[in-house]
């Protein structure tokens, strides 16, 4: 809810009470973008080494101190120092907390607990985005303090929350602990991550490149590009946990990824094609599309949850999802500029291109996963 509300809200803060120009603002946040992408390797590995429980409640309370820092931004350097700050503890954090579900949930829930956690994120960024939507409307300087205020309190609260949960200490002694840059030595997982990263390019289709490609390429309404929102935020929290239940294995992973390729491939069709056609047949496009995107994402994340689950050594298991998780953190920082260059610049034969990109990275997931084993659970990281 904290991150919904400071998503929706952040921007008008930052230039209408901070004062800061949209260039400072857009420079500041990618410095801490790229800096969160060091970040979770090292957070995981803190959790491996102190217990996932205690490393992610310091870091997500560190995280709130780090929002909270916002409140008393001034200049454009403290800016730029509070949000690195903000993307290193975040980033890590989120690692951390990736080694804490795998630590309290059996392995045989543990996909099915990920897909519930998912869909109340959902509902969680919507609620709070909501609870912003108040404070832009007020529209003073108060109210998007509050917003500020309440989003680094929520922090603090949920670390309280997750010192509440089970403890386990960390397995490996003093002497047997595996490096905290073990994972990059893996080439086989690192290469596994690339290529998920690929699929993760579906990301911003939805909220970033549609919006553009609509009032750009379509006839549509405009209004069609919250519908579509909305249609990918309801098939989440509806579906997830559906969809979820029967990847479990390996195997189904691997045919899983096989067929989000195709998806995310047959969306990307239907979103050109949406520009060559009436406008009635246009908006049935992007709605089917927008449905397509939806399942496809929702089987990348089934998948991909048990692929760095299963092929991560139980003794680093925070520092090799870090690794994994950085994925979606790259996306997001190189996704947006990419596909808009790729799709809004080219135009259609764009999109026929990302389609091929990812029926691509799908295949070639499947077979890295084909070949791989599940690690055992005493395997130590420093054997790869």
């Amino acid at each position: 809810m904290g991150n919904g509300a400071f998503i929706t809200a952040s921007a008008l803060y930052f230039t209408r009470v901070a004062g800061l120009s949209p260039l400072t603002m857009g420079a500041g946040l990618t410095a801490a973008g790229l800096a969160g992408l060091f970040a979770g390797v090292p957070g995981g590995h803190l959790a491996d080494v102190h217990g996932p429980r205690r490393t992610t409640a310091v870091l997500t309370a560190l995280t709130g101190l780090c929002v909270a820092g916002y409140l008393f931004v001034s200049s454009a350097w403290l800016f730029v120092v509070v949000a690195v700050a903000f993307a290193v503890c975040d980033r890590a954090a989120y690692a951390a907390r990736q080694a804490l579900i795998v630590s309290v949930v059996d392995g045989e829930k543990l996909v099915r607990t990920r897909a519930f956690l998912r869909s109340v994120t959902n509902i969680g960024v919507t609620v709070g985005a909501g609870f912003a939507a108040v404070a832009l409307v007020v529209d003073t300087r108060e109210a998007y303090l509050a917003v500020l205020a309440l989003d680094a309190v929520s922090f603090v609260a949920c670390a309280a929350v997750f010192l509440r949960l089970p403890d386990r200490a960390a397995d490996a002694e003093a002497g047997e602990r595996p490096r905290w840059y073990a994972v990059l030595r893996d080439r086989r997982y690192v290469a596994l991550a690339a290529t998920n990263m690929l699929l993760l390019l579906h990301a911003p289709l939805i909220e970033v490149v549609l919006p553009l490609w609509i009032t750009r390429y379509t006839d549509a309404p405009r209004f069609l590009v919250a519908v579509l929102v909305v249609v990918n935020t309801t098939a989440v929290v509806l579906f997830q946990i559906r969809v979820s239940t029967r990847v479990d294995t390996l195997a189904k992973a691997a045919r899983e990824v096989r067929t989000t390729g195709l998806l995310l491939a047959a969306a990307c069709v239907l979103f050109a094609t949406a520009s060559y056609v009436s406008t009635p047949v246009t908006v049935l496009l992007l709605v089917v599309g927008a449905a397509v995107h939806a399942h496809g994402e929702m089987l990348q994340a089934s998948g991909a949850w048990v692929v760095s689950y299963e092929l991560a050594p139980r003794d680093a298991t925070g520092q090799y999802l870090g690794l994994f998780n950085t994925g979606t953190a790259a996306a997001q920082q190189i996704a947006p500029a990419a596909l808009i260059l790729l799709t809004i610049q080219l135009g259609p034969p764009g999109w026929f291109v990302l389609a091929g990109i990812f029926v691509l990275a799908g295949l070639g997931m499947a077979v890295q996963v084909g070949r791989a084993k599940p690690r055992d659970a005493r395997a130590s990281a420093r054997t790869f």
